[in-house]
């Protein structure tokens, strides 16, 4: 008997990932998602922490989509580039379709699917679960619901560019137990492993 074909446009979806890798990587002078650390780009190394935690999926949002796609992973242009993080995180959420989704950033050193987890775990009834480390709400790993677009929408329309400045609307979960270790992301060379390779 022929296995039936399910259209995955049709099915139920929990969790998805997305690494913004749009920023312009002036502090560390090339593109920062393709720094290699142990043979993997930064960029591999977050989309494996995500899929490791569970996403269905993984999408790319901005950068060098050539590039991205040259690794075999999904890329998705931002809908607003050079406007910050914000738009990012929008077209993240417009381009998935799970009731949740975790907006990383590419640049991180050491991601980890426990991190990822224990961050989306965290939720509960809120829109948005935000780690907080050493006192800074670390806004780019954290996870969305979907439901939380609108609002979202809302505050870009009315100038904002960062996340914190878009949840007025919304009930954020501040996530504090994790290891700073697992947030820290690097903008300039001196702050990456010595094995790593930048292009």
């Amino acid at each position: 008997m022929a296995a039936a074909i399910v259209d995955p446009t049709e099915s139920a979806v929990d969790f998805e990932g997305a690494v913004l890798a749009g920023g312009a990587s002036r502090r560390m002078g090339t593109d920062k998602a393709f720094v290699e650390i142990d043979g993997l780009t930064l960029l591999q190394r977050v989309a494996a922490a995500l899929h490791d935690a569970g996403a269905a999926s993984v999408l790319v949002v901005g950068g060098n989509a050539s590039a991205v796609t040259d690794l075999g992973l999904a890329y998705a242009a931002d809908t607003w580039p050079s406007q910050g993080p914000l738009g990012g995180i929008i077209t993240a959420l417009r381009s998935t379709r799970a009731e949740t989704v975790a907006v990383l950033s590419c640049d991180l050193t050491k991601p980890r699917a426990a991190a990822v987890g224990a961050v989306r775990d965290a939720i509960g009834p809120a829109d948005v679960s935000v780690p907080v480390s050493q006192g800074q709400a670390e806004w780019l790993h954290a996870v969305w619901r979907r439901s939380s677009l609108d609002a979202l929408e809302r505050s870009f329309a009315n100038g904002a560019r960062a996340p914190k400045n878009a949840v007025g609307e919304l009930q954020v979960c501040w996530f504090t137990d994790g290891d700073p270790a697992w947030f820290h992301d690097a903008d300039h060379p001196h702050e990456l492993p010595r094995s790593a390779r930048l292009s």
